[in-house]
């Protein structure tokens, strides 16, 4: 066997502390948002296979808005181009702190989590492809299983407790933002209908007053909310898919620190606008799409037709091989290597868990199918079932590394001399090994004290009266 090399670049690593801080705060309120996500998902599907079922209907097919701006739509509707725009604004946000701040600012360090992200789309499409290809079906729905879900993945590892190390949620959580890019370019390319070139002026030049007051210094949410819905209701009159506005917004927004700043612009209002994404938009989303039929002859139809089949087969066998094997070729040519406390098993679970394709699943459904609706209903049958067969091959795989990603979650969590920052980002610094032997040596003191009583104590019984 070949001997390590010492110089060569290690993926999967220990991250920095302050990206590490941003990452475990940002997933915290993902992980929350994934729980009500599974509430509202469970809860869609009981509504809709219940007596009840035609008032969830009729409430999602319930119009409500300004017909004379073009904005009569069903709630349904609202959930998918309104709230989800919302969503789309922090991934926006994400993407730019990403490119700025994040792992995809060091292009050697970006390369892998970049080339994994795109053979982690590539494979699920060829995969969906292959499918209809030799069965006959529609080639419409081949986006449908290339996206993944962070919240729902998140909202997995909470329920199995599962304590994965930060870099593997790193390492997740830049999959997923990357996943996001492709996504939005996806829905602008392929998903935009015909244009109405007026609203679409309108709207970029909103974007432009949007960033020159950005630029301008100008703050006050009365200022930017309005235009900001300005700007997404010229978007949608524009055929282009509104929730693209959120995204130009988001990643006009300054994700980088200046002198005497806490926080950059972006991180400040990512945090104060991403548990409105993640607790009220994508859940209420969910709440009006996964409504499906679970019965018998729907579940029979997601495996005897080719366009569903392709998007399960798409989300289980290919996320999981195509970020796997992204990853492998990645650190091959680029001579990284794997970090010591992990092996591949780790690397191929975290991609077994990408499978969990949710939200931009379901909107990408509706996109390619909305002139079948019993076909779309099927599809978003496929994405639930795919999704679901997904989180539990990747729990099973978890669970068998379960003991040693809590050890690593224990490693970097621990934290003797209780002065906020984890041992293990002081080990390399004097100042902290005085203070562990200061802790060690009063700990030392203290049981020599606890002996000395307990013989002073045996030897008093031990007296005559």
């Amino acid at each position: 066997m070949a001997a390590p090399n010492p110089t060569a670049r290690k993926f999967l690593g220990r991250l920095s502390l302050p990206e590490r801080t941003f990452v475990a705060d940002a997933l915290r309120t993902e992980t929350v948002g994934g729980i009500l996500l599974l509430v509202a998902s469970v809860a869609a599907i009981l509504w809709a296979n219940t007596p009840l079922g035609r008032s969830y209907e009729a409430v999602s097919d319930f119009h409500i808005g300004p017909a004379a701006l073009g904005l009569d739509l069903s709630l349904q509707h609202w959930a998918a181009d309104g709230l989800l725009a919302i969503f789309f604004f922090v991934a926006g946000i994400e993407l730019k702190r990403e490119l700025v701040a994040g792992e995809l600012r060091d292009p050697k360090a970006a390369a892998l989590p970049v080339i994994a992200a795109i053979c982690g789309m590539a494979a699920p499409a060829l995969v969906y492809a292959l499918v209809n290809a030799i069965g006959g079906g529609s080639m419409a729905g081949w986006a449908v299983p290339t996206a993944t879900d962070i919240a729902f993945a998140l909202a997995v590892l909470a329920v199995i407790g599962t304590s994965l190390p930060s870099a593997l949620r790193a390492f997740l959580l830049t999959l997923a933002v990357v996943d996001d890019l492709f996504a939005i370019l996806i829905i602008a390319v392929f998903f935009t209908s015909d244009l109405n070139f007026a609203a679409l002026g309108g709207a970029v030049v909103g974007l432009g007053v949007f960033w020159l007051l950005l630029r301008k210094g100008v703050r006050g949410w009365y200022v930017y909310v309005p235009l900001a819905l300005i700007i997404w209701g010229l978007m949608y009159n524009s055929g282009v898919h509104a929730t693209i506005a959120g995204v130009a917004m988001g990643l006009m927004l300054r994700c980088t620190r200046h002198e005497g700043e806490a926080h950059s612009p972006g991180e400040h209002i990512e945090h104060l606008v991403r548990p409105v994404s993640a607790g009220l938009a994508v859940p209420l989303f969910a709440l009006f799409s996964a409504g499906v039929s679970v019965s018998g002859s729907a579940l029979h139809a997601v495996f005897s037709r080719p366009e569903t089949l392709g998007v399960m087969l798409g989300l289980v066998v290919g996320k999981t091989l195509g970020i796997f094997g992204g990853t492998w070729l990645a650190a091959r040519f680029t001579r990284a290597e794997l970090n010591d406390d992990l092996a591949w098993p780790d690397v191929f679970a975290v991609a077994s868990l990408a499978g969990i394709g949710f939200t931009v699943s379901l909107l990408i459904g509706e996109l390619a199918f909305a002139g079948d609706a019993a076909l779309t209903d099927e599809v978003k049958a496929a994405v639930l079932l795919g999704s679901f067969t997904a989180a539990v091959f990747a729990c099973v795989l978890l669970k068998l590394r379960v003991r040693k990603y809590q050890a690593l979650y224990e490693e970097e969590e621990r934290d003797e001399d209780q002065d906020g920052i984890p041992d293990v980002y002081e080990q390399d610094n004097p100042e902290y090994h005085l203070r562990m032997a200061a802790i060690y040596e009063e700990k030392a003191a203290e049981h020599r004290h606890r002996a000395e009583l307990a013989d002073a104590s045996r030897g008093d019984g031990d007296s005559p009266a």
